[in-house]
């Protein structure tokens, strides 16, 4: 199976036109069914798995393996999935897709980057960010470039994309300067880009900072939060000039809405365990993708010793949710 989404897709594409020609036109309820009824609130992911990160494309996500570096596609309509690319038995923690079917994947502690290509499941290159001590731990795709974290070090790693997607040339080093602070815990962690798109947001897990990046100096200006602190930020997704922002081990979402240029934003409201279908549950949320009305989070269960038969999941909620009673 290489995309499972689709055939569930063309098969209710398929049962809506023929009850469309037997009977006129389709009850509205079977045209377009309730989200929440259809797609599992929770997913289930293969035994000892130990995801981290989530990428999400028209109905399908892929995972990385903190474990061994598997990917791991799977639908979110049916929970269905399986192992579409073998990991190198280093992790794979952040990753992106593009629109040619092309994965990034940060690679923690081994301190390197992969390009996978989710049809054929063959790794399209693996570079080199790094050869010192590092975790590179996230990545955002730009639209000539790939920028990850490390959570070791205070730099950025850039890796320039050709017009096909795939890595050109050789990663550059960005230094992070200004009012970067490393601090001596996880520093540098989750990264999207700034609503204009002309610098970068990072998070800092341990200080709790949220910086804006130039992508050219490496200066870091603390975004102005209005006091609210993002300690144990892990993953972050910008939905047009809102942040979501996973605080993993705290085990909810932070949501700001941030200024235009990305360096003020303030704390709307926190999405935790009580806005969860009673069904699921977080267990360490590492990072997040969105999927029309819903954000999807991998539960890392870091306070749990991993076994090759520890549970892991994947869990669903509303980027806007009804608290559940």
């Amino acid at each position: 199976m290489r995309h499972p989404a689709r055939s569930v897709a063309a098969s209710t594409a398929a049962a809506v036109l023929g009850a469309t020609l037997l009977g006129g036109t389709a009850p509205s309820s079977a045209a377009v069914p309730d989200r929440d009824r259809v797609f599992p609130a929770r997913i289930e992911l293969p035994p000892g798995f130990q995801p981290a990160g989530i990428t999400i494309t028209r109905g399908t996500a892929w995972l990385g393996s903190l474990a061994d570096g598997d990917i791991y596609e799977v639908s979110l309509r049916t929970g269905q999935g399986t192992v579409v690319s073998q990991g190198p038995s280093t992790p794979s923690v952040g990753l992106k897709s593009d629109r040619r079917g092309h994965l990034y994947v940060a690679g923690g502690p081994s301190g390197t980057a992969r390009v996978v290509d989710v049809d054929s499941g063959d790794v399209l290159a693996e570079v080199a960010l790094t050869t010192g001590t590092s975790f590179v731990n996230d990545v955002v795709l730009t639209r000539r470039s790939a920028w990850f974290t490390d959570s070791s070090q205070a730099q950025l790693y850039r890796l320039d994309r050709s017009a096909s997607g795939v890595p050109t040339g050789t990663p550059t080093t960005l230094p992070l300067g200004g009012e970067w602070v490393q601090g001596t815990g996880f520093g540098a962690n989750g990264i999207t880009t700034a609503p204009t798109g002309r610098g970068l947001l990072v998070v800092n897990s341990t200080t709790g900072v949220l910086y804006r990046v130039d992508r050219v100096t490496g200066e870091a200006v603390a975004v102005d939060l209005g006091g609210a602190m993002l300690t144990q930020g892990d993953g972050m997704l910008r939905v047009g000039r809102t942040l979501y922002v996973v605080r993993n081990q705290a085990g909810e979402i932070a949501v700001l809405t941030l200024s235009r240029t990305g360096l003020a934003g303030r704390l709307v409201r926190t999405i935790t365990a009580a806005d969860l279908d009673p069904s699921t549950s977080f267990d360490v949320p590492t990072t997040v993708a969105r999927s029309g009305s819903h954000l999807y989070l991998p539960n890392a269960r870091f306070s749990t010793t991993p076994t090759p038969t520890t549970d892991y999941w994947v869990t669903k909620v509303r980027a806007t949710p009804t608290r559940h009673h």
